[in-house]
């Protein structure tokens, strides 16, 4: 398959190529480095992106931004970033690129847990991966052509512990490599609308 993985340079994004890489043919994106570049925030970046790179099998994004800070310090343009980036910027990856994804493709997006497993400082981060949940299973209904959609929800990665372990205290961190195999799952496998944890189980 052809498939291209925005934020391919990135420590989730990195595991993911080296393991479909085995197999496919992978065209990394990143923000500011490789050969493609898209800013996901920018609509118009990604027109220009699905420009260069034309029709695919399979689109992975791993990149978003959001911003972590107390709820009562939060200004509205704070929470702009996680719904300009890692919201709206991965449902326009759909969205637009349904022009050149081949028939039977697949896309697979990324989200975390903490809409359901919540953190302090976390509001955000929690309201753009809930959205992104119900954006998964309702476009899963609505793709045609036998499109696929699907979400991975990774905890902790071990490799960005030192960057983020602090917002998640008491939570068990799990290897890049392990988190990779929800994408290699959605990717080539045939299920979706699908939400796959990875590292981590919801609460019953």
């Amino acid at each position: 398959m052809r498939i291209v993985l925005v934020g391919s340079t990135g420590i989730v994004g990195s595991a993911v190529a080296a393991e479909l890489g085995k197999r496919h043919n992978i065209i990394g994106v990143g923000r500011t480095s490789g050969l493609f570049n898209v800013d996901i925030a920018e609509p118009n970046s990604i027109d220009q992106l699905f420009d260069k790179i034309g029709a695919f099998d399979a689109l992975i994004c791993t990149a978003g931004a959001v911003h972590y800070a107390p709820l009562n310090q939060f200004t509205n343009e704070q929470f702009e970033i996680g719904l300009r980036s890692k919201l709206m910027g991965q449902v326009n990856l759909v969205a637009r690129g349904l022009k050149r994804i081949r028939d039977h493709g697949s896309f697979t997006l990324t989200s975390g847990l903490t809409n359901e497993d919540p953190i302090r400082q976390g509001s955000s981060s929690a309201l753009v991966n809930g959205a992104l949940d119900g954006f998964v299973r309702s476009a899963a209904i609505e793709l045609g052509r036998g499109l696929r959609i699907n979400l991975v929800s990774p905890t902790l990665v071990q490799e960005s512990v030192h960057l983020y372990g602090d917002f998640f205290p008491g939570t068990a961190a799990v290897p890049a490599s392990e988190v990779a195999l929800g994408y290699v799952k959605s990717a080539e496998g045939s299920q979706t609308g699908r939400v796959y944890r990875m590292g981590w189980v919801r609460d019953a």
